[in-house]
């Protein structure tokens, strides 16, 4: 008996050329299989999950499925695809940058229970409910979960509807220690238990979870070999070479200090800060001063306030006129304008990332972050350009600069949106999960960089990640946040 090919793809080319891989490419997922597709930033994984799932049909070759033992035939009842992109779901079209923070545009926002519908099956809700800690979500407006709790959300969501293939980028950036074990567990439990296979897309070359059995590389808009996971691991590990970034620190080392700095030595000063939304406490009489020159990491599990906390530094949160703080030595609502605060800070983050929809040419986007426009309002000068190029080519990007922002891979825009950060030579870069759905070689430079630029004469840092190897050596004092 001839053993079963839940997808196979032969020789495929899509007619858009705009989407195309660089060779025909060919992939075989067996029956009983779990295979994470793996490459670098802009490699070209997303355009092969793009064939597999026929979003683009194609100009030659040819795309089968047998879905047995499923009872529909049809790709969209058997073949779920969890983006990084899709954090949001269908609200996603409405989302802007600061409507978190601003509750009273949470009212059309509908909330979760509405969003899972009804369940018809009773054990399997019970199942998912209780490892992804539903219950507590139920009654929350989507856009008041926190990245961490949209992703499990969105997996029960998913998972409710017993697809045949589970395809999901990147899932475990974002997520705390104990939900990345309780996610690794739950995907774990769900290829042994049932018919389901898990395709996972994965940045991180050296990370391939242990129930994958197969990965296949991506390089270079080129598709290679099935390989097993062990064979590809190996093969990994002797081919890497880390790199040496001596030269990359100097040049951000000796970069000129273009701007005058403010005098003040405390950066940031929180009084008892408490931040409530309707009866849930996200922040509770929190005192916390950020000096000048200090470099902090922000932890603390998901959902717990961190992006809020850095919300309200950054002036992006209307609560933060009603709390005691002071930013850079003047106490908010003394008459400084939100814009006189951001000209000193540079930041990026994941709801930052998820807003930023426009499709300007990638430099643009860097330039914006010189007046801290979230589109081009400003037509940058020669000179500005010329920063903006600069920046680029240190995370090596540059070569990118005319291509549309949403053109470029999402570890690619999470470049251009770093440079961005960085662009102004900000006083105070406040990084949130800056290294998220960057391939093992960015995040490495990436760190590189942000150690350089901490290293520069009193530059302050606050950074959030929930990947201890993440930080750089220059961490000098840290912040842990707990859930109330």
């Amino acid at each position: 008996m001839k053993p079963q090919c839940t997808v196979h793809l032969a020789g495929g080319v899509v007619r858009n050329p705009l989407v195309r891989l660089a060779q025909p490419a060919s992939l075989d997922l067996m029956a009983g299989e779990h295979i994470a597709i793996v490459g670098p930033n802009g490699a070209g994984k997303s355009l092969l999950v793009d064939m597999i799932t026929g979003k683009y049909p194609l100009r030659e070759g040819e795309l089968t499925y047998d879905f047995s033992p499923s009872t529909t035939k049809n790709v969209y009842d058997n073949i779920k695809y969890i983006a990084f992109r899709d954090t949001y779901g269908s609200a996603d079209a409405n989302y802007y940058y600061q409507q978190r923070w601003n509750a009273h545009d949470q009212d059309e926002a509908p909330e979760v229970r509405e969003l899972l519908g009804e369940i018809k099956d009773e054990a399997l809700k019970k199942q998912l409910f209780e490892l992804f800690q539903i219950e507590p979500m139920l009654d929350k407006k989507i856009i008041l979960l926190s990245s961490g709790e949209l992703r499990k959300f969105q997996l029960t969501k998913t998972l409710l509807t017993a697809p045949r293939i589970l395809i999901m980028d990147n899932p475990f950036i974002g997520l705390d220690a104990a939900t990345r074990d309780l996610l690794f567990k739950v995907l774990d439990g769900l290829t042994s238990f049932s018919s389901l296979q898990i395709v996972l897309v994965l940045s991180m070359l050296d990370d391939i979870p242990s129930f994958i059995t197969h990965v296949m590389p991506v390089e270079h808009l080129v598709v290679r070999e099935k390989m097993e996971r062990e064979a590809y691991l190996q093969r990994f590990r002797a081919q890497d070479v880390p790199q040496v970034y001596d030269d990359l620190q100097r040049r951000i080392l000796d970069l000129p200090y273009e701007h005058a700095e403010y005098e003040s030595e405390e950066v940031v000063k929180l009084n008892k800060v408490s931040i409530r939304y309707g009866d849930r406490t996200i922040l509770k009489d929190l005192d916390w001063t950020v000096k000048r020159g200090q470099k902090w990491a922000l932890g603390g599990e998901n959902g717990s306030g961190k992006s809020t906390l850095l919300s309200l530094v950054c002036a992006d949160n209307p609560q933060s006129y009603a709390c005691d703080i002071s930013l850079f030595g003047r106490k908010r609502g003394s008459g400084e304008s939100i814009w006189e605060i951001k000209k000193h800070i540079g930041y990026v983050s994941p709801e930052m990332h998820r807003a930023y929809l426009k499709n300007l040419p990638a430099i643009e986007i860097v330039a914006s972050g010189l007046h801290d426009s979230i589109g081009l309002y400003k037509r940058p000068k020669e000179t500005e350009m010329a920063v903006c190029e600069w920046w680029m080519d240190i995370f090596g990007i540059a070569a990118l600069k005319d291509k549309p922002f949403l053109q470029l891979s999402s570890g690619e825009q999470r470049l251009a949106l770093l440079a961005r950060a960085f662009v102004k030579d900000p006083e105070l870069l406040i990084l949130d999960e800056p290294l998220h759905g960057l391939d093992t070689y960015n995040r490495r430079k990436v760190k590189k960089i942000i150690e350089a630029y901490g290293l520069r004469k009193n530059k302050t840092l606050i950074m959030v990640t929930h990947y201890e190897n993440e930080l750089p050596a220059i961490i000098s004092d840290r912040l842990y946040l707990k859930r109330h």
